[in-house]
């Protein structure tokens, strides 16, 4: 069986075809079309008309791919840039008039949920009680479960997108030492009650997932990329810390030639190492390991094992609140 997923995120569309073998989705073909939604819509403000264009072209082009490749009718999931925005009900329905595919807003916890299912997956069981952290364009997923499924998440304002326009998009660049203390200061305010509670639950191993995390990783000394997903990359705590002061200090563009910064996240590369940091200093956790496997590998495990019809529970879930604001819900889980 061949299945696929698109993902739009705050940077880019990006489709995952794989083959279902043995209950383990096998990658056979991935595309990204990069839109940057994130440097288009601020924190509160309506995803422009322009920007909406280009989605729905890019998640046309998905599913004409992923056709081509035997695995039509994607699951499509938009997250927080779309499901932040006060105009998303609009945004939803054009994609879907215009494309026909269902695509629809995950609330953070569950996009923390199907997170934690990839990663733990991929850790397998000797991994112990587990912690996720996923920081991405719009808000930072937390996680902590001993099963299969998380027994705790969280979803906080914290993405790196987020905090870049709300702290350090004054022009300064590179931004004062004023404007790192501030942002530092609210990360700590939003992350104490959650931070607390991982630290009581005593996680044997922490993972981190996203493409935040991954390029600060290569920052600190993981292996590139190119080595494949088989290696194994950790980053610590401490090296992070020492991260933050180096990207501090220099400018977007000095930063972009650092290794593992790209060019198109350079600009919230600190926003992502300050939340990175606290969020490691105030669980406790002294070093992650760099998880490979996250929320698309989670929704195509969740495919495998029960189908498309929970899928189809997502979306009603989604189209009921799709009219409000944003406000957490969890999907039914099956038992560990």
């Amino acid at each position: 069986m061949r299945i696929s997923v698109v993902d739009v995120g705050s940077n880019t569309v990006r489709l995952m075809v794989a083959d279902a073998e043995g209950g383990v989705p096998l990658p056979v073909h991935t595309e990204k079309w990069r839109l940057r939604l994130s440097e288009q819509v601020k924190p509160g403000a309506p995803v422009p008309q322009e920007a909406v264009e280009r989605l729905v072209a890019a998640v046309a082009d998905a599913c004409r791919t992923a056709d081509r490749w035997g695995a039509s009718n994607p699951p499509a999931f938009a997250t927080a840039v779309v499901r932040a925005a006060p105009n998303r009900q609009e945004v939803l329905r054009a994609v879907r008039a215009r494309t026909g595919v269902a695509l629809c807003t995950l609330p953070g916890e569950v996009e923390a949920e199907l997170t934690f299912l990839g990663a733990r997956r991929w850790m397998g069981w000797r991994a112990g009680p587990l912690a996720l952290l996923d920081i991405g364009g719009g808000s930072l997923e937390v996680a902590f479960g001993r099963g299969r499924l998380p027994g705790f998440v969280a979803s906080l304002p914290l993405g790196a997108a987020r905090l870049t326009h709300e702290f350090l998009a004054g022009g300064q660049d590179p931004a004062s030492p004023e404007q790192i203390k501030a942002l530092r200061r609210k990360v700590r305010h939003q992350l104490r009650d959650v931070a607390a509670r991982i630290r009581w639950e005593g996680p044997r191993t922490a993972v981190a997932t996203s493409r935040t995390f991954q390029q600060l990783g290569r920052l600190c000394g993981a292996s590139p990329g190119r080595h494949g997903p088989f290696v194994e990359r950790r980053m610590r705590c401490a090296d992070l810390g020492d991260a933050v002061g180096r990207l501090a200090a220099l400018s977007a563009a000095e930063r972009s030639r650092l290794p593992g910064i790209s060019a198109p996240r350079a600009a919230q590369s600190v926003a992502g190492a300050v939340v990175g940091h606290t969020a490691m200093k105030l669980t406790g956790v002294d070093a992650v390991t760099l998880c490979p496997w996250a929320i698309r590998e989670g929704i195509l495990l969740r495919h495998i094992e029960e189908g498309p019809s929970w899928w189809k529970e997502v979306v009603r879930l989604s189209d009921e609140a799709v009219g409000r604001p944003p406000a957490p819900l969890r999907l039914a889980t099956t038992p560990d």
